[in-house]
């Protein structure tokens, strides 16, 4: 019997010749990230765990990224900063993005690639659930907690079972007006936050085929939304081209075999596809943009690592090229790089911040994590009472983004752009 794409990469790692889901076995881990809500935790764990004196596994396989609560005047915020620059500074740390310097990348799952850390075949762990995101460059990338995080840090293994694999067949060339956020929101309220729970979801098909490699990290990022333990897209030239202009470090890809078994199988013509939104309270609450068209709105928000990609902004640009906004609408690049992009990259003859600016949405915030998780009070585009927003980002909890009396729709960066014209929920499709 043949073997899943996620299953040979876990098989290789534990020095395997096969595994099978439910297998428990330990795997050498590749990369291990993690960032400014975490580190602190996973550092006490490893220093409790393994002394204070403790080297690290590997220095150069360590990446540290503060991204989550980096500009704000909260001093615990920046404490923790602080005690994950002293940490990285005992130990030599190779890879760690000071948010104090030049160094400072921004959001960790989209600095991760730009920074040549994502690669075909590897397994990549991070203290953060949306580490997932970096299966769309055919690796076994999941979040894990402080305490398994603590152990990788001093050992540089896991013990991991072994997912089941859910294989999701998308077919069909997307339309104008979609884009992999309407998608993977149809899945997963096709499925649930819980029926994924613990498995993998493969993506392939035609049409996960023609995405770009920024569309196909929205896919795997939202994988955890339906409880998946990973999401994984098969590498192709796509990603080839991406990673070897990021990194010289080679890499072993793996593809998921013929005969390979799986938990289950489901195929999707996006063609039958319409603009997804999931309503509040859950990303599973789906709904089609037309059917929730007339809602009123109070704020837009384009950012995060879901929708905060320089793809996500060129798609908001087409709709606010000639219109303007009539509700707040915030903007967040997920990385230094994407908003450097912003002011170079042109569309219908103008850069995207002159776009922007000329259809009145508020000033580009600096690159971070800001609103989709809250934060303190002064986190640019938190939501402090009962406002109904429209996001791009990827969690719609009572108080993810803030306010615990507050609504949030998401929603591709179509349609929240178009919604953000009309001060209601609106159907992309009028404007594209």
């Amino acid at each position: 019997m043949g073997m899943t794409i996620t299953e040979k990469i876990l098989a290789r790692h534990a020095g395997k010749a096969a595994v099978a889901p439910g297998d428990n076995v330990w795997v050498s881990v590749d990369v291990l990230m993690t960032h400014d809500v975490c580190g602190p935790g996973t550092i006490g764990v490893f220093e409790r765990e393994f002394g204070p004196n403790a080297k690290v596994f590997d220095v150069n396989r360590i990446v540290v990224i503060p991204d989550h609560y980096i500009f704000t005047q909260d001093k615990m915020c920046h404490r923790n900063v602080d005690i994950l620059r002293a940490f990285c500074a005992k130990h030599g740390i190779t890879h760690f993005y000071d948010p104090a310097t030049d160094g400072y990348k921004g959001v960790c799952h989209v600095a991760l690639p730009q920074e040549g850390h994502t690669r075909p075949g590897e397994i990549l762990l991070g203290t953060d659930s949306h580490t997932c995101t970096a299966g769309a460059f055919g690796e076994f990338a999941t979040g894990i907690g402080n305490t398994d995080a603590g152990f990788v840090l001093g050992t540089g293994k896991i013990l991991l079972k072994v997912p089941a694999t859910m294989r999701f067949v998308i077919d069909g060339a997307l339309p104008h007006y979609l884009m992999a956020k309407d998608l993977i929101l149809r899945i997963i309220g096709e499925i649930g936050v819980d029926g994924a729970t613990y498995r993998a979801m493969e993506f392939c098909g035609s049409c996960i085929d023609a995405m770009t490699i920024e569309e196909r990290m929205t896919m795997c990022n939202m994988a955890i939304e339906a409880g998946g333990k990973n999401g994984i897209i098969a590498p192709d030239d796509v990603t080839r081209a991406y990673v070897k202009q990021r990194t010289a470090l080679p890499f072993v890809e793996e593809f998921s075999d013929a005969d390979a078994r799986y938990f289950s199988s489901h195929r999707i013509n996006v063609a039958d596809l319409e603009p997804s939104v999931a309503r509040p309270h859950s990303p599973d609450n789906y709904a089609t943009a037309r059917a929730c068209a007339g809602t009123p709105i109070t704020q837009a928000y384009i950012g995060s690592c879901t929708g905060g990609k320089l793809t996500d902004f060129l798609a908001a640009a087409r709709i606010l090229r000639h219109n303007k906004v009539s509700v707040p609408t915030y903007l967040v690049p997920a990385t230094m790089q994407v908003k450097n992009d912003l002011a170079t990259t042109v569309y219908d003859g103008l850069p995207l911040t002159a776009i922007f600016e000329q259809a009145g949405c508020l000033p580009i915030a600096p690159p971070s994590c800001a609103a989709c998780l809250g934060g303190p009070k002064d986190t640019f585009g938190r939501l402090m009472g009962d406002e109904v927003a429209i996001s791009t980002t990827n969690r719609n909890f009572p108080g993810r983004m803030g306010s615990k009396s507050a609504s949030v729709y998401l929603a591709s960066p179509y349609t929240v752009a178009a919604s953000a014209v009309r001060g209601v929920i609106t159907d992309p499709r009028e404007f594209l």
